[in-house]
């Protein structure tokens, strides 16, 4: 059985102001900052040598912009999908982390210790994000087998998505690691589905900061 094997290049954002706030990101549209400027282009010129074919994005701007970089430095344009979209995490979107900590901690210790399970009214729970991440994903797949793409889009996207791929245990969430403007590397076949091949790249950021997240 031939494998038509698909590369698929996972890319977390360049940093925003909702990163070195320390705020909950979710669906906030924060644009990307200058140093997420700085590392979307870095990202790019890391990814000439990898002969991406197709580019896809969240909607939210700190995406496309990161995108829409990669798209210049390759000569490629960008499709924005809905299933890419961040965590959609309702009255906590735009706060503090440490002031949740501190105004709900029973749910905020949810948010440590089992990340799946915490449930925000008006806001969608990381399975569900998996479920329409992957399913997005393997939409886009089907449309391009065999070819190398980029997808570009937010941590809170890209670990239950990559979870959900190769079957990650729950709790899964804090099992995988990405920082901002960096690639991580899926592939997938009609033989054995998907695989993980690297995980969080950053050595294109190198003199550049980068924020560590941790929670």
């Amino acid at each position: 059985m031939k494998k038509d094997k698909t590369f698929i290049y996972l890319i977390r954002h360049g940093e925003c102001a909702g990163n070195k706030e320390n705020r909950i990101r979710g669906c906030m549209d924060f644009p990307l900052n200058e140093n997420g400027i700085l590392q979307a282009h870095a990202l790019a010129k890391a990814m000439k040598d990898k002969n991406i074919e197709y580019i896809y994005s969240s909607p939210l701007s700190r995406a496309t912009t990161t995108a829409k970089i990669l798209g210049e430095t390759l000569g490629l344009p960008y499709e924005a999908r809905e299933g890419f979209c961040n965590i959609h995490l309702g009255p906590w979107e735009n706060r503090k982390k440490a002031e949740l900590a501190v105004e709900e901690p029973d749910k905020w210790q949810t948010w440590l210790d089992q990340p799946e399970e915490l449930k925000i009214d008006g806001g969608e729970t990381l399975d569900e994000v998996r479920e329409r991440a992957l399913a997005e994903l393997d939409r886009v797949i089907c449309e391009h087998r065999s070819s190398n793409i980029a997808l570009v889009a937010h941590r809170g996207v890209l670990k239950p998505l990559m979870a959900g791929a190769i079957g990650v245990m729950r709790p899964s969430y804090w099992r995988l690691h990405v920082d901002t403007a960096s690639y991580s590397l899926l592939t997938h076949d009609s033989l054995h589905g998907y695989c993980l091949m690297g995980l969080n790249f950053t050595e294109h950021l190198a003199g550049l900061p980068i924020i560590q997240e941790f929670d």
